[in-house]
């Protein structure tokens, strides 16, 4: 019996998940790897994140989205599965947003964090 939980995501972008991971501060390995589980178990996921613990956390594509794909039982974060997720799925948005936008020939001019924690993003274009 398998003991990994899969937690769909909308995260689409495997650069930008990457790019939100490393400026979270977060240690992530690139795939294809195994995330490690219950009594040797694993898990195919392009991101893996090791834990001191033995036990991984990974995100794997699932065809339409990067899923969270852990064995929760060996949650092993400073922050909640949830908070967690909240803290990459912001920050992967930001990263999306600022790419896309830098495609397009927009720059930030202005980047602010709340006290809520919601970030206020100004992007500009020159025209000639």
């Amino acid at each position: 019996m398998s003991h990994f939980s899969q937690i769909k995501t909308q995260i689409r972008n495997l650069d930008s998940l990457k790019d939100a991971l490393t400026e979270l501060g977060i240690d992530w390995k690139p795939g294809p790897r195994e995330v490690r589980g219950y009594r040797g178990q694993t898990h195919p996921a392009e991101v893996t994140i090791e834990q001191e613990n033995g036990y991984d956390i990974g995100f794997r594509w699932n065809g339409k989205e990067y899923e969270l794909v852990a064995d929760l039982q060996y949650w092993q974060q400073n922050l909640s599965v949830d908070g967690f997720l909240r803290q990459v799925t912001q920050r992967y948005a930001f990263q999306t947003v600022v790419k896309e936008t830098a495609r397009v020939g927009f720059q930030v001019a202005e980047q602010q964090k709340n006290e809520d924690g919601s970030i206020r993003l100004v992007v500009q274009r020159w025209s000639a």
